[in-house]
């Protein structure tokens, strides 16, 4: 009976959330299933003569086996299209649905619960526990759908080495990592004093696994295999089609959930485990001032991320050590660099530094997209009343934007050169300079996102989020842009490939000046508009 008053009304929540999402599912569900299985046709060209055995000899490349994974083929010729096609989407996929999940399930939670909205829900006979258990049966829904879409599209190509029961594997594996992102969520949800907290550190676990399985994967697989996101990959399908680790999945899923429930029981609405560190008797002097306001309001997010790209570069960097063993083991991959006059170091340096400033690319944006946040939270409003101008909040939200993001290149990029030139030893063809360079080579891409995160604040603030959208875009669209040879017009529409990749490619000071200037002119047009359109207070 105490359990059932604890889950009261669950049922009723889940179908009112599904009423209410229907639209957001059917795009997440249609969105990244076409993105996990939607290639199949692309990779059938690129598989073409000695195409597989190419990609094969590419992908053994410890760089890129802490960026894709690794496979069970041990050699070349048993490469096969499915082999391929797994080795290459299936560990990205996996991320991709872990963090949606996890992102739907705090903002369904913790957030509503912030916002006085779950007060409201609890204040009608509903079970206390109802609507974390609703939203979570809603998140295990739409990644079994997931599931379902993906195997059956990829059996729908009739491609030999693509079997049913490997494209069901494939689309299990994804769904489930989504249903692991979930079930830590909730739990962080429970853990952290605010949504904020809950968001950031739920993706933080998230990519601090995918950092750890990084090394794991390329010093000994076997390790991977204790990593929970370890267990989304290794199923290996079309090849092996173990499905042996999506049991560990279900069960670190039921268990982590069954905590965060028990978690949940156990604390006051709108408290966590984790106490918010009390506030000053008095206020400092620094919060007299707009800047140091939003330096305040910003700390927690700046300082997180900060951490993450030295340790992401860190991670990366540890990598180079093992990149000249590879090419002494492998005479067609030596031979290949060898002819090309470029050194396997520069080529991966050059790839890595677009993956780490993308990721870069996402504190700026938080960042501007925070004076919306605290504009329709009402937290501005004795602003307002002061003689603190539209000019001052403007700016410098976009200045402290525009330095977060400059601070992040240098730590990324020296967390990268650091350990890799330490793990290259005296024999290295890069200093740290080259990575400096390279890294700051991508600034017009940062300050190019920093202008669109400005542009829609000022003209459509509600649109904000959707600079996440373009960058993800952006972001796979380099990433698979080669691999696919796609028409350039195509991959033109990605800010990133206006830029060449240093250190092999020259610096072009041109373009780097043309798309600084395009930035700074989309945040002038951005502050017009924010300096003429209605404040949007409580919507």
């Amino acid at each position: 009976m105490r359990m059932q008053e604890k889950f009261a009304r669950s049922r009723v929540l889940f179908v009112q959330y599904l009423k209410r999402d229907w639209k957001k599912i059917i795009v997440w569900v249609l969105g990244l299933g076409l993105f996990s299985a939607a290639f199949v046709p692309a990779f059938e060209e690129i598989g073409m003569g000695q195409g597989l055995q190419g990609m094969y000899e590419t992908l053994q490349n410890p760089a890129m086996i802490s960026m894709v994974g690794p496979t069970p083929i041990e050699n070349a010729a048993d490469y096969t299209l499915g082999a391929m096609y797994a080795h290459e989407m299936l560990l990205f996929c996996g991320l991709f649905a872990m963090i949606l999940s996890a992102l739907h399930v705090v903002s369904h939670t913790r957030k509503e619960e912030d916002l006085g909205l779950t007060e409201l829900v609890r204040s009608f006979q509903v079970g206390r526990q109802a609507n974390s258990l609703a939203v979570m049966a809603e998140a295990v829904m739409i990644n079994l759908l997931l599931a379902l879409v993906i195997g059956g599209m990829m059996s729908s190509y009739g491609v030999d080495t693509i079997s049913v029961e490997g494209s069901f594997l494939f689309g299990a594996s994804i769904g489930m990592a989504g249903i692991m992102g979930a079930a830590i969520a909730l739990a962080m949800a429970q853990i952290m004093p605010t949504s904020a907290g809950a968001t950031g550190s739920s993706l933080g676990i998230i990519g601090l696994l995918y950092i750890v399985r990084a090394g794991t994967d390329v010093s000994n697989v076997d390790f991977s295999m204790i990593n929970p996101m370890g267990w989304t990959y290794l199923t290996y399908p079309f090849t092996e089609n173990n499905g042996v680790p999506l049991i560990w999945a279900v069960v670190f899923s039921a268990i982590v959930v069954t905590v965060a429930f028990a978690l949940e029981g156990g604390r006051d609405m709108g408290a966590g485990y984790l106490p918010e560190r009390e506030g000053r008797e008095s206020a400092t002097k620094s919060l007299l001032s707009v800047p140091g306001l939003f330096a305040k309001l910003n700390k927690g997010v700046m300082i997180s991320w900060m951490i993450a790209f030295v340790i992401m570069g860190a991670a990366y960097g540890s990598i180079y050590g093992d990149m000249q063993t590879f090419l002494e083991s492998n005479e067609i991959m030596s031979q290949m660099f060898a002819i090309s006059g470029v050194s396997i170091e520069e080529a991966f340096t050059g790839t890595i530094m677009m993956v780490m400033i993308g990721l870069v690319s996402i504190l700026p944006i938080a960042i501007v997209n925070k004076l919306f946040s605290e504009e329709t939270r009402l937290h501005l409003s004795q602003l307002y009343a002061t003689k603190v101008t539209r000019a001052q909040l403007y700016w410098t939200s976009v200045v402290m934007a525009v330095v977060a993001g400059i601070v992040g290149i240098l730590l990324a990029a020296s967390g990268l050169g650091g350990t890799a030139v330490s793990a290259l030893g005296d024999g290295s063809p890069l200093n740290m300079g080259d990575f400096i360079a390279a890294g700051y080579n991508f600034l017009p891409s940062v300050l190019f996102f920093t202008a669109l995160g400005a542009l829609a604040l000022g003209w459509a603030p509600r649109l904000g989020k959707a600079v996440y959208v373009y960058l993800g875009y952006s972001f796979v669209l380099n990433y698979f842009g080669g691999i696919l040879d796609l028409p350039e017009w195509f991959s033109k529409t990605a800010i990133q490939s206006w830029i060449p990749r240093m250190p092999v490619d020259p610096f072009d000071a041109a373009t780097f000046m043309t798309m600084t200037a395009i930035s700074i002119a989309l945040m002038v047009i951005g502050y017009i508009g924010y300096r003429k359109r209605d404040m949007v207070e409580g919507a």
